[in-house]
This record gives structure tokens, sequence and C-alpha cells, in this order.
């Protein structure tokens, strides 16, 4: 088998399932469809085949802690980003510590936040994935798309590509981040589109390539010397500081050569990336309703989502459809489902209002 190495994203900032999830209480140590948080299980599909000297959990110090106490990796696996500066950065900076201390290591990139039904399926498409990045490409797991849903980035495949195994692989013709809706349903029409599923694969060389190319300020700050020993260098913190925060979509995957993308139908994945979301994953009764650690009463209502803080409080909904209703104890908050997106937007007027205590 290729030398397999997992870095987790595991950074977030909390904001997209607000007001449960906060900055000091991200969505991945949420416990939402299962008896671990998101972050616990991640670890726990990786750890029944690969060693922990095989997986390395990127995460900044604020959380570091938070996330120990879920699992039984030692400390040494956390690599600590200086400060958030978005996923290229941290992902240029967990390649360039792989290769100094495996250089034949292919290093697959998982996220913490995502619900997959079959580990097993996973495991099959990072090995077929793995052999097709130790020999060059730059490969991603696309999710086939059920629906329109803009809140995905899109991968419109091309021809076919040989050597995947029994895994169907197709080269990559455009990376498209969050569509509009008409452009996501003609894509759904067009039948020849993915999911971006957040999951990549390739050699730390062939990343730090595209780096180099994309972002030099960053491939150069990352090439002198041992980075791993020099994170807590007020240089290299300043300088790191200094980044312009990037995702690997943006910064990387839009414009990168030679991408390949695995079918990675029946993966039963799920981006846990909004409430609307938790409504889908989690059991729903006869009339679609959901409720997540609340005391509830339905009365003529259908397709709501109801989340709460234990039994200390009754929610009732009469008459009412297609509602979220969080309660967090500080903080309730009501919206639409089909508009539960719009969740962040909230945060940030939170923010630049100066209301930091609804936030953390």
């Amino acid at each position: 088998m290729t030398d397999i190495h997992a870095v987790v994203l595991a950074g977030g900032g909390g904001s997209r399932l607000w007001p449960v999830s906060r900055r000091q209480r991200p969505k991945q140590v949420l416990r939402l469809s299962a008896e671990r948080s998101l972050f616990a299980e991640s670890i726990a599909r990786l750890r029944a085949w690969l060693p922990a000297e095989r997986i390395t959990v990127a995460t900044t110090a604020a959380l570091a802690d938070l996330l120990a106490q879920a699992t039984d990796l030692p400390r040494s696996r956390f690599l600590l980003e200086p400060e958030p500066k978005g996923t290229a950065p941290v992902l240029a900076l967990a390649a360039v510590a792989l290769q100094q201390r495996h250089p034949s290591a292919v290093m697959a990139v998982l996220t913490s936040d995502h619900a997959i039904e079959a580990p097993g399926r996973l495991r099959e498409l990072l090995e077929a994935g793995a052999d097709l990045a130790s020999a060059g490409h730059i490969v991603t797991l696309g999710i086939p798309p059920t629906s329109p849903d803009i809140g995905y980035g899109y991968i419109r495949r091309g021809e076919p590509r040989a050597h995947a195994g029994a895994e169907k692989a197709y080269s990559v013709r455009e990376f498209r981040e969050k569509p509009d809706g008409p452009t996501a349903a003609r894509y759904l029409a067009e039948g020849d589109t993915f999911w971006n599923s957040g999951m990549f694969l390739w050699t730390p060389a062939r990343l730090m390539e595209e780096i180099a190319r994309w972002m030099p300020d960053l491939h150069h700050l990352l090439s002198q010397g041992d980075v791993i020993a020099r994170l807590e260098e007020p240089s290299f913190r300043q300088a790191w500081s200094d980044l312009k925060p990037q995702t690997i979509d943006y910064a990387v995957m839009e414009h990168a050569a030679d991408v390949v993308v695995l079918d990675a139908a029946g993966l039963g994945w799920t981006d846990v990336g909004s409430w609307d979301r938790v409504h889908q994953l989690i059991a729903k009764d006869d009339s679609r309703n959901a409720v997540l650690g609340a005391q509830a009463l339905m009365r003529d209502a259908s397709g709501n989502l109801i989340v709460g803080e234990g039994e200390k409080r009754l929610i009732v909904l009469d008459s009412v459809e297609g509602l979220a209703v969080i309660d967090s104890g500080d903080v309730l908050l009501i919206c639409r489902l089909d508009k539960a997106g719009r969740v962040r937007d909230v945060v940030d007027e939170l923010d630049r209002r100066g209301l930091d205590r609804y936030l953390v």
C-alpha cells in the first residue's frame, strides 16, 4: 500500500452552526447524529486502518486542548497553525512538515466536520487516490450531486482516466466554488458534475509546485529551514500573520494542472455545514420534523428543526413549516431552513457591532 499520511483539517471558527457552535466550541466538537463528536468520528474512521503516527491534525492552539480530549492521538500529532489563514497556507505548512520527515509519503487531506456513513468506502477511495497521487497527479474525491445546492463547490469532469483500479476516475475540466442557483441547476442537468468534497490527495512536492506558482510569498516563507522548528520564532509568526488568507480551492485547485477526480459514489457523505444539512442528517418523524437535545411539542407542523440545550425549556411549534429553531441558552435563533446558510451573515453582523459575547 502507498505510504498514506492523513492531514485532518480541524481549525474552523464555528460560524456556520451558530449559535450552538462558537469560536471556542466549533462545529467539529459537536455531537449531532452520533455518540461522538464529528471530530472524534473523523479520527476513529482513520484509526481503524492508519496508525497514529500517520495522522496529523491541523488546528490552532486555541482549539488543540479541546480536540485532544476527544481522541487518543498524542499531542505530537497536532500541527498548530500560528493563526488562522485559510486552508491553503495550513495545508502547505503540513506538506512541508510531512516532506521533511517522510519524503515518500502521499498526503490525504480530510475534514473533521463531515459525516460519512461508509468508512470502508472511504478507505477504498483513499487507497486508489494515493496510487494516482504517487504518480504525480492531484486527486480529489467528487460526490455525485442530488440537488443544485449552492452551498457546495462543483467539479466538472472531463475524459475518463485509467490506472485507478476499480474506481471511476476522470480528468477535471473546471473547479467552480459555490456557483449561483441557475448555474448549479445547469450543472446538475448536464450530468457531468460532482460536488467538491474538500478531500484531496497529492505528494507534498506536487502541492508545493502549485504553491510556488500561485502563492510565491507563502512558498518562500516555507522554504527556509526546518519549518516545525521555526513555528515559534517571532519572525516566522510575523511573516505568517502578514499572509493573505486563502482557501485551497480558490488559491490552488481552480488553477492547478493535471487534476483527477474519483467518483465517490456510495460514501454516504454529508457536509454538516448549515442547519438545513443537520436537518437532512438526523432522524425525523412522519411530518419531517427533527429534534436534537430539546424538549419539543409539534402541532400541525412539518419540516422543522428544533435544537436545544436540554429539557429546561419546552419549545412548541404550532402551524408552521420549514423553520430552524436553535436555542443555545443565551441566544434563540429562528430562521427558515432553506435560508439557514445566511447564519454566517448574522455572525458577521454581530462581529461588526462588537457583540462578541454571543460569538465566543
